[in-house]
């Protein structure tokens, strides 16, 4: 860097005094650029709301095959801990928005874990949401999926292999309405942020270890038997019903 002594000999009185003017107004600049506040801006619901854990909709104790200790557990460590995950980062975008010197790479880290608790969320409380019933399809449900994929028994037969297959690993399996398409298909999720597009979820199930393994082990067929048997297909039945399939 130039110092002032250095400036002041190799330049006229004049010059030295301007090219200092000039150095202090460049300072005064960069000082001023690096001082930005980076107050959150002003928000919508997209950056302040705050999402409420929903209680299991059946006494965890009441299942078959899927021990109290294992549900609370899954809805308070992994479903709650992904709500408190998603509110925390909903409380840093706003502020990161408004920091000019932030990369644009390291907000999209925090919208990367929005896209995933959001996922994970949505997805738990459509499983919880299905389970606690006497897994017994009724006579509606039956009807729309022997239609959609041949035979109820077909539905099934796929919905528990895809189950299955994610075993030992991670992921969903999803029963959904493709609005797009205008069908009903099973899908396999490899985790929280792999959905179809323009397909709402009408039966899902949680093939993530922890859904399982403190009852099963590495044994996820009888996971998967544990959830059939518990399946509430009235609330099934009523999703199916909203999708006008």
């Amino acid at each position: 860097m130039v110092s002032r002594r250095e400036v002041l000999a190799g330049a006229s009185i004049a010059g030295g005094v301007a090219t200092i003017a000039a150095i202090g107004a460049a300072t005064q600049s960069l000082a001023a650029e690096s001082a930005v506040v980076t107050a959150p801006i002003a928000a919508g619901t997209a950056f302040t709301n705050e999402h409420k854990p929903v209680p299991l909709p059946f006494a965890a104790g009441s299942l078959k095959g899927l021990s109290e200790k294992l549900l609370q557990s899954h809805w308070q460590n992994n479903y709650s801990g992904a709500v408190k995950a998603l509110n925390l980062v909903r409380g840093r975008l706003s502020a990161a928005l408004s920091d000019k010197a932030a990369p644009p790479y390291l907000y999209n880290h925090l919208k990367r874990e929005q896209l995933i608790r959001t996922g994970s969320i949505v997805l738990h409380e459509m499983y919880f949401g299905n389970l606690g019933g006497s897994g017994v399809a009724g006579s509606n449900a039956r009807t729309r999926l022997g239609k959609a994929f041949g035979s109820f028994d077909t539905w099934e037969s796929e919905f528990r292999t895809i189950g299955k297959g994610l075993g030992g690993g991670s992921g969903w399996v999803v029963l959904g309405y493709n609005a797009h398409l205008n069908m009903l298909e099973n899908y396999w999720l490899a985790d929280h942020a792999s959905h179809p597009a323009d397909t709402t979820p009408l039966l899902v199930m949680d093939m993530y270890e922890h859904a399982y393994q403190m009852d099963y082990g590495a044994d996820a067929a009888k996971y998967v038997d544990a959830v059939f048997a518990n399946l509430n297909w009235e609330v099934v039945d009523q999703r199916i019903q909203k999708v006008h399939v």
